[in-house]
């Protein structure tokens, strides 16, 4: 096998052969080890996975988890987060924390993500990550073209939540995280659904902004998303009357 090389290359592969094939990647298809146990056989022994979940939301915070994984024991079933169902994801998390030697999730702000812009969000997210994590990394392997990192010991991997099993791991950390702060926070703004869509776009939610504008955790610079196809939907206007409204009397009669 062809070992993953410097950071500054972004490298195109599939199922670890880099360049022969088209990625292809599917549920039923695991994520493996490769690229890890490649750097591990070149004398890295900290290989940490990293990937962000967050960045397309209207609402709540931008996240970044991490996870270093054991060389000989797995956990079964792991995919990449937007694979699995909400159910799924969260019946894993556990078994993920606890099988991983370790992880943790950084976070950006609403606020972060507004004053600061999503890329350098997404960057302050990562470091925070980083520094929870309790070892210092060898190498960090994250998913896509970009390197949100910036240490110098990056490698990008193209679909690397789907195919690299670290950045698996901390796609179903960082996205489980993010879930439950955003089901904490739907009781406190209920027509948003945030329980629901965890803050993307989505109809209703839509609907709400339009209704009664943005939270106190709305990305203020990413809401009313008027590119977006919102079609055959109705609104509802504060004249609009409703059940609950008292009838207007006219001169003895109902209105």
């Amino acid at each position: 096998m062809t070992s993953p090389t410097a950071s500054s290359t972004v490298l195109p592969i599939a199922r670890g052969a880099p360049g022969k094939r088209p990625i292809k990647v599917s549920k039923a298809v695991p994520p493996t080890l490769a690229w890890e146990r490649s750097l591990w056989a070149e004398g890295h022994d900290v290989i940490v996975g990293m990937d962000e979940v967050g960045r397309g939301a209207w609402a709540g915070p931008l996240m970044v988890g991490a996870a270093v994984l054991p060389r000989d024991k797995r956990v079964y079933k792991v995919r990449d987060s937007k694979m699995l169902s909400e159910a799924e994801r969260e019946g894993l998390f556990d078994k993920v924390a606890g099988w991983c030697v370790a992880w943790a999730v950084g976070a950006a702000s609403q606020v972060e993500c507004d004053t600061l812009g999503m890329a350098e969000a997404q960057r302050i997210a990562a470091r925070r990550a980083l520094a929870d994590l309790g070892v210092t990394p060898d190498r960090v392997l994250v998913d896509g073209s970009w390197d949100f990192v910036g240490r110098g010991t990056t490698q990008r991997i193209i679909k690397g939540d789907a195919i690299c099993l670290s950045i698996s791991a901390a796609s179903i950390l960082a996205k489980v995280t993010r879930d439950r702060i955003m089901r904490a926070e739907a009781p406190h703004f209920p027509p948003y659904d945030f329980d629901c869509n965890k803050g993307y776009p989505c109809p209703r939610h839509k609907m709400a902004l339009q209704a009664f504008g943005p939270t106190s955790i709305h990305r203020r610079s990413w809401v009313f998303m008027d590119h977006l196809p919102w079609t055959n939907q109705r609104y509802y206007r504060p004249e609009q009357p409703t059940l609950f409204d008292q009838p207007t009397v006219f001169d003895g009669a109902l209105s």
